[in-house]
Parts: structure tokens; sequence; C-alpha cells
């Protein structure tokens, strides 16, 4: 079986490259940024090629049996970046796909399409209601996945939490920066809303069973997530306690936080989108039981597991990125004001 992952050399891409690679299957991935990975370089087929480009993805998709489709555009890009490439490149690839026979398209989505719901826990079944152009197109880009799916296609549906694990930075940097360097570390409100995480290493899990697994079974729309997470305060707090500073969480009063956050991103002073702020003091977890018993899913990592674990990494290997920005996962985003706002806690 030959695998095609989509945005190949973004975060998630290279962890299910490498969990792929482990398991002998002939990868080949399509990004338009460099597959600069020296550890698997030599292992994988790359495709410098944009998924809203046919010719480009007429190459990636020959011989191919699998796709893995993890290409977005983050919140961070422009709304007509995000639906272009969530949702055109996503009717682009699953057309190539099924002209060209591929067996299965598993397609990654997000949560982010229940916007801010009013219940807990969140099951696939509640109402989709995204939040900005992002949680907008991972909407219209499943509608498009159904579409193929009722003509025939096998596609499986993963709405992941935010997942983290090694090599993730982002917006999670930030945490990892203050606890570092010795800061207390504020937060959105006190803390106290329960807010689920993932591990990469856990959804590389899921996509895989959903690779391999009866095509009756894997044919629908699963919740991924992590089984076991306390408060945001308590989980995040874990962070600051192994960087051993002695640092602790700071709630701080949530509607003046967001009013002034709202004003700082509409002048491109802070990094944090509405996604982001809106929903950092509000519950957010997901209901994982379809996954459990259709999938046999079985999360290995909890919050602050996962939490750790990316810590550790991003401890060991800070050097080689410490002067490096920009708008995905793999790299730190920029602070902006929220740099110089360090010096009061």
């Amino acid at each position: 079986m030959k695998v095609l992952i989509t945005g190949g050399s973004g975060f998630l891409g290279i962890n299910i490259v490498r969990y792929l690679l482990k398991k002998n299957y002939d990868t080949r991935i399509i990004d338009i940024q460099d597959f600069d990975y020296p550890d698997v370089k030599e292992k994988v087929e790359i495709v410098i090629g944009d998924i809203r480009i046919s010719r480009d993805v007429e190459k990636a998709l020959n011989g191919i049996d699998i796709v893995v489709h993890t290409a977005a555009a983050l919140p961070l890009y422009s709304k007509e970046e995000i639906f272009s490439t969530e949702i055109d490149g996503t009717r682009l690839l699953l057309h190539a796909s099924k002209e060209k026979n591929v067996s299965r398209f598993v397609h990654i989505s997000s949560t982010a399409v229940y916007g801010i719901p009013d219940h807990h826990p969140i099951f696939e079944t509640d109402k989709l209601d995204g939040v900005g152009p992002y949680g907008q197109a991972k909407i219209e880009a499943e509608r498009v996945c159904e579409e193929f799916r009722r003509a025939g296609m096998c596609v499986p549906i993963l709405r992941p939490k935010s997942f983290i694990g090694p090599e993730r930075l982002g917006v999670f940097a930030l945490l990892y920066d203050w606890a570092q360097t010795g800061h207390n570390f504020p937060m959105i409100g006190k803390g106290n809303n329960r807010y689920q995480l993932l591990d990469v290493e856990d959804l590389c899990d899921a996509i895989f069973k959903c690779m391999i697994l009866d095509e009756r079974v894997v044919n629908d729309t699963f919740n991924i997530g992590a089984k076991d997470f306390t408060t945001m305060k308590e989980d995040y707090q874990s962070v600051l306690d192994y960087a051993g500073h002695g640092k602790k969480i700071i709630g701080l009063p949530e509607k003046p936080i967001i009013w002034t956050l709202r004003f700082l991103e509409k002048l491109k002073l802070s990094p944090l989108y509405k996604w982001v702020y809106e929903t950092a003091s509000r519950d957010s977890f997901v209901s994982i039981e379809k996954a459990e018993k259709l999938l046999n899913y079985k999360p290995k990592y909890s919050n602050k597991d996962a939490l750790l674990r990316n810590y550790k990494w991003y401890l060991e290997n800070l050097e080689s990125f410490k002067d490096l920005t920009g708008v995905n996962h793999r790299v730190p985003w920029k602070q902006g004001i929220l740099k110089f706002a360090k010096v009061f806690f």
C-alpha cells in the first residue's frame, strides 16, 4: 500500500510520515514547503506542490492507494487562503482521488467545527457552528467529503482536539517560553474550565486505524481527543512545575482581557486569534466514545503527559528554533506586544 500525506512537511504531516515508516509503508508527501527532516528525507517521496493546482495533485496521486489529508491553512492565514486551501484544495484532491480509484481518503478536520457549544461533552451529531474563517472552512470541507462519501468513496473524517507533542510550537511556544524563562503564565479567566487536548501520537494511531479497519466501520466521522484531563489551570501548571522556578498560573478577568485581545488582534499586535481567546476560558471537550467503540481507539497520553512531552522536546531543541517565527505549528508564533507583558509576570 502506498500512502500520500498532504501537508507532509507540517507538524502532523511529519508525525504520520514517521509513524507509517515504522510500519514499513511506502510514503509520499505533497506540500508547498520544503521537507527538511534529515532523519527520514531519503525514505520518502517528495512532491513540492500545491493541493489547489491540478497538475501538482495529479503528480502526487499517481500510484497512490490511500490519502491522508492533513494540509490546511491555519487561522493566522488570510480568509482567502484558508477557504481556497481547505475547501477548493479538498475538492480537487477528492475528485482526482476518485478518478484514480484511491481506496481511502482520510480527512483531518477539527473540533473547531463545533464553535462555542452550550453543552459538554460534544458528540459527532451536535450542530456545526464554526468560529471565524478557519472553523467555517472546516465545516465546508467536511461537506465536500460527505458528497464524495455519498458517491461511493470511503472518506473517514477525524475531528481532533488541539494536538501537541514533540515538535509542536505555534501558540504553545508562548507557554513554554514563559515557563523556561521563569515567569508566571497568565490565563483568561480563572482556569477552572476543562479544555481537552490530544497527543499527536494518539492522533496518528487513530488515523492508522482508519486506514486498516473495515471500510463499513471507518467510513464515518469521529471525535479524537485525550481521555484523561483536568482543569486548564491544573494541566498548564504541570509545565510551570516541571520548569522548576516556582511560578504559577495567574487568572485574569475574562471580559476585559478578551476585549483587549480583540483590539490587539485588529492592530496585528497579538498572535492570538478569535478561536483561541474566545474559547480559552470555557469548557471544551468532546466525547470519544464512538472512536473507542468502533475504532478501538485507546489514547495513551493525558493532557499533562502531552504538554510535558512537548515541553521536554522544546528544552532539548531550543537552540535550533529560538530565532525563528512564523504562522505554522512548527515554529514559535510572534509574541508581539505579549512579549513585553512578561515583565508584569
